[in-house]
């Protein structure tokens, strides 16, 4: 009879005395669980937020927007405070759920179920009210979450900072140590190392076709097409011996074709195939033995591009802006001449696309591309990646330099090297004479 009596004894100092003790603690167990939502919620919401949105809350008139921005344009503080205060958040949460379990079960008498029934419900509580759940509502409403929590973690970046300032101290020396055991080499550090190593031993053919492989993977196949003004394109709609006729003009074996406008190809027509009909009236239809054409986008690395010319075994392929619009033509030749430097066949014509006054002047057509300018001044490439914006070609170098259509005669300094426009009309410039100064580090 003593058992019962105890056991209802028992119950009654729990309802009387720690009864205020569980409810006070549940509610803070509650509100912490909340924050844990929330904080681990605000990362996804922070961080899946595009670049655009980020532009447009830095000239937001709204206090949330506003807020966000200013957390966001330091993502490295932003990520510790987040961490830092997660943290805190599920150890307050486990030591508060222990700390009732002692209250309930006494120190002595905790027993391996209770432990492991303890830790199971902390686990599931925590990663799935907060984690699962909110980071799965805020990757959907990124702009509403971050809104809503911006207030908590501006308040928590001031309240963690001198705990985020050591932490990412300590990961910079981490972060430079592991970047020296790296050694990572630049580019231009390879055409130093060629140029010693190779000096006496190597003709200078070898060594651009050294220098040719060291480019190879950086360049992008806007860097090396020919643009849309050089290509030589025919129409759908002509008849075989208009065809026959500007074919026999052209001296290509692989031609595309377009419909109405260069924009629109309609697939590669190779010469080849037309030998059995070269006796043909002009009205035989020639356009079911056009070929699909390959597009590829402008940032295609021209290595990749090797490697799909190789598997789909095609010579030619239209380069496409990010509009779907024609931007210009490449070809397997194009790729290997950057490594092995040009290649003339018996068709080629011999008009040389700049002329060399004298050993610092020369003149160039605006049509070339920046690639190959580079190349015969002996300039680096890299140095026009801050001024020339979407350019490839030099006169677009002109236009982002001089940001209008410049008068003839007038001269652009940049970089050691003096731009006088030689010939221009009213859309394009056609000739440019270059100085290039002597003893100048660019």
């Amino acid at each position: 009879m003593d058992d019962p009596y105890h056991c209802c004894h028992l119950f009654i100092l729990l309802s009387g005395n720690l009864l205020p003790f569980y409810i006070i603690s549940g509610v803070i167990l509650s509100v912490l669980l909340v924050l844990s939502a929330l904080v681990s919620g605000s990362e996804v919401a922070f961080f899946s937020l595009s670049k655009n949105q980020i532009n447009a809350f830095r000239y937001s008139n709204t206090k949330g927007e506003k807020r966000i921005y200013n957390l966001i344009k330091n993502p490295q503080k932003l990520l510790a405070t987040i961490l830092i205060f997660n943290n805190f958040i599920n150890v307050g949460i486990v030591t508060l759920a222990t700390f009732i379990t002692w209250r309930i079960y006494g120190t002595t008498t905790l027993t391996g179920i209770v432990i492991i029934s303890l830790t199971f419900i902390t686990t599931f509580a925590i990663v799935f009210f907060g984690e699962i759940i909110p980071k799965v509502y805020a990757n959907s409403n990124n702009i509403a979450f971050a809104s809503m929590t911006s207030r908590l973690m501006v308040l928590a970046e001031s309240l963690f900072s001198p705990l985020s300032w050591f932490l990412l101290s300590f990961s910079r020396v981490v972060e430079r140590r592991i970047e020296r055991k790296n050694y990572d080499i630049s580019k231009e550090e390879i055409h130093k190392a060629l140029e010693i190593t190779a000096n006496g031993q190597a003709t200078e053919e070898e060594k651009e076709i050294l220098k040719g492989i060291v480019n190879f993977g950086t360049l992008s196949v806007k860097q090396v097409m020919k643009s849309r003004l050089e290509i030589t394109a025919f129409d759908i709609e002509l008849d075989f011996h208009d065809l026959m006729d500007k074919i026999n003009k052209c001296g290509f074996s692989r031609i595309p074709i377009f419909r109405e406008t260069i924009d629109k190809i309609e697939g590669i027509l190779y010469i080849k195939d037309l030998l059995p009909y070269l006796d043909r009236d002009e009205s035989f239809k020639w356009q079911p033995l056009l070929r699909p054409g390959y597009f590829v986008p402008e940032n295609k690395k021209i290595d990749s591009l090797l490697k799909d010319f190789q598997e789909k075994r095609v010579h030619i392929s239209i380069v496409v802006d990010e509009y779907g619009g024609t931007s210009g033509l490449i070809t397997l030749e194009d790729i290997i001449e950057e490594i092995v430097g040009e290649i003339r066949d018996e068709f080629d014509v011999d008009e040389i696309a700049y002329n060399k006054l004298d050993e610092n002047t020369y003149v160039f057509e605006g049509r070339t591309s920046l690639n190959d300018f580079c190349k015969i001044i002996g300039k680096d490439p890299s140095i026009f990646d801050d001024v020339k914006g979407e350019s490839e070609s030099l006169a677009g170098l002109i236009l982002e330099l001089s940001s209008k259509i410049p008068r003839v005669g007038e001269k652009i300094q940049f970089g050691g090297l003096v731009f006088t426009v030689v010939a221009v009309d009213n859309r394009r410039i056609k000739r440019i004479r270059i100085f290039v100064k002597t003893n100048t580090i660019i």
